[in-house]
Order: C-alpha cells, then structure tokens, then sequence
C-alpha cells in the first residue's frame, strides 16, 4: 500500500518520524513534503497529498499541521477526500470504519510521537465496514454533487 504524506513546518517533525515508522513496516510512502521546518502554508501541501488520494495514486494520506485542523479542512474540500482529524486509536478506527476516512490528519502540537504512530497503526489496519454505513456515504457524496441533497427530501438509510 502506497500512503500520502504531507506536513507544514510544524507537523515536519512529526511527518519525517510518520515516513521513517511507515517505511520501518514495508509500506511504500510519497512524501509531498515540507521537508524543513521553515514557513510554509498548510493548504498547498495538503491538497498535494490529498490529489494524489483522490486520483488514486496512493491509497490513503497522513497529514501533518500543529492542531491537524488546518490540513483536515484543506484535504476535505476535495470531491472524495474524507479527512478525519483524530486524537485517538477509537476515532481513527471509527473514522476508517464507520466513515471511509482515506485521509487522517495529525497535530503535532496536540499528541506525541508515540501516540501518532498507534493511532497511525490503527487507522491502517482498519477496514471500512460497509453495511449501514454505504448509505450515510452516499449522502455525504450526494453533498459534493452540488444541488444534489435535499434536506426536505432526507435519504433513507
């Protein structure tokens, strides 16, 4: 599997400890950067790592901010991108099961490295679920199709 990585300067040295920790565990990474810890706008990197998810080219994303909320909102403005801000293995595992997230972004300003790689761990191990949940992602993907979801007219699940 092929993961995504990006960071700002401040999830650099979080993202460069997430790259050597994915690679240490066979995956094959693409890094879209930083790679310092200089000044950078989040949203560029973002959306470079959140492309390569929405083209396929790789198979999930990891990004890097100081609070996580910064690249999530970024990555999400993408059609098909379902990022998820998580500070915990519970919500990244329901963020892959119950929601599809193929995205999971990170604060390095909030959690440790050694929390950021468990809940890394989790969320790629994790598999969506389907079932009940197909029904709620056909709304959401209802949402990016503009005029598409009627709130008068709810989807039944």
């Amino acid at each position: 599997m092929k993961v995504a990585l990006a960071a700002d300067h401040a999830g650099f040295p979080l993202k460069e400890a997430a790259r050597e920790y994915l690679q240490e565990k066979g995956f094959a990474v693409e890094d879209f950067g930083t790679y310092s810890d200089d000044p950078v706008d989040y949203p560029d990197l973002a959306v470079a790592a959140a492309r390569a998810v929405q083209r396929g080219e790789c198979a999930l994303g990891i990004l890097f901010c100081g609070t996580g909320i910064g690249v999530a909102i970024a990555a999400n403005k993408l059609r098909g991108i379902r990022a998820a801000c998580c500070t915990d293995c519970y919500s990244a595992a329901c963020a892959r099961e119950h929601n599809d997230a193929n995205i999971l972004t990170l604060g390095a300003r909030v959690i440790g490295s050694g929390l950021a790689m468990k809940i890394i761990a989790v969320f790629l191990q994790t598999s969506f679920a389907g079932g009940r949940h197909r029904g709620r992602l056909a709304k959401i993907k209802a949402l990016e199709e503009e005029g598409s979801y009627n709130s008068a007219n709810k989807f039944k699940l």
